[in-house]
């Protein structure tokens, strides 16, 4: 859509204060803390629901600390648990456990300490959920196609024909943010390593939740995996190191064998997929995270996976 074809929307749009894209937990913390100082905002989600897999299942100390401040903290810890003891298997023995890091005791200044198990479907439900705690919501299936701005705000054009004026924008939408191609901003960065990594939610009743279970290539350097029990649910998290030119097969069968070529366990012991995808490992950065009245938040503005 041209820039013109927006701006002659500005009188008829709808008004907000911030106009937030995307329903992330960037997106859904930022909507919390507007929502709670009575900043009106508009959250729209092009998903026609919150993201359905664990991908990011840990939250560091100082996620925390925000969490307590936007009133979330107490779900948090209810819904999750603290990062499992690893144990490492070779030939389907038990090698013995890999502690990740120390668990310092928690002080005043810093109560949070270690990184806390929580699958990111349910970290966006809390979120969601106190968002509509304080008066907020999310309008899902809904793209912004158009986006033009001026001294006094920005007008949005949405794939539901309607338009958003607001005062300020900010792209939410995650590492390929559409809005920030929009606004012409670059990432620069590196790819960290060539090896692509496949991620799946599995159920896996016959492997016992006391550990993160991690498998090692025979030779100790080859591709890594690992199972991951995702505390507050009856899941593991996958994640499978491939060979860098590898196409991952994420149908719950080529998961189901991957899971048998690199552990003891059978292609059956995986009872269900129930998400699966895929990343490169990249570290990268927004050149700018300002364009006039738009702002980059999240892994819009930055990426290290």
């Amino acid at each position: 859509m041209e820039l013109n074809d927006v701006k002659e929307t500005v009188g008829t749009a709808v008004p907000t204060g911030v106009l937030i894209v995307g329903a992330g937990p960037t997106g859904l913390a930022l909507a919390c803390d507007l929502a709670r100082r009575d900043v009106p905002a508009l959250v729209v989600e092009r998903a026609p629901r919150l993201f359905p897999g664990s991908r990011g299942k840990g939250l560091q100390p100082r996620t925390m600390e925000v969490f307590d401040d936007l009133g979330v903290v107490g779900a948090v810890l209810a819904s999750g648990g603290r990062i499992p003891v690893g144990m490492v298997w070779r030939d389907g023995e038990r090698q013995g456990e890999h502690r990740m890091f120390d668990e310092p005791e928690p002080t005043e200044t810093a109560p949070y300490t270690t990184p806390w198990m929580l699958p990111q479907w349910r970290t966006q439900e809390i979120l969601l959920a106190r968002l509509r705690e304080l008066g907020g919501d999310v309008a899902f299936g809904t793209e912004v196609t158009g986006l033009a701005q001026d001294a006094d705000g920005v007008t949005a054009r949405l794939s539901t024909g309607t338009s958003v004026r607001a005062a300020y924008a900010v792209a939410a939408d995650g590492g390929r943010s559409s809005l920030r191609r929009e606004l012409g901003i670059t990432m620069s960065g590196e790819t960290v390593d060539p090896n692509p990594v496949l991620v799946a939610d599995i159920r896996v009743p016959a492997l016992d939740r006391d550990n993160w279970h991690m498998f090692p290539a025979a030779d100790g350097s080859g591709p890594h995996t690992a199972l991951c029990p995702l505390a507050g649910t009856h899941d593991f998290q996958l994640t499978a190191q491939l060979p860098a030119g590898t196409t991952p097969d994420l149908s719950p069968q080529g998961v189901r064998d991957l899971v048998a070529a690199r552990t003891h366990l059978t292609a059956d012991d995986v009872t269900e997929v129930r998400w699966s995808s895929d990343f490169r490992p990249r570290a990268a950065l927004a050149d700018r995270f300002r364009e006039g009245r738009v702002f980059l938040a999240g892994d819009a503005a930055h990426v290290h996976s």
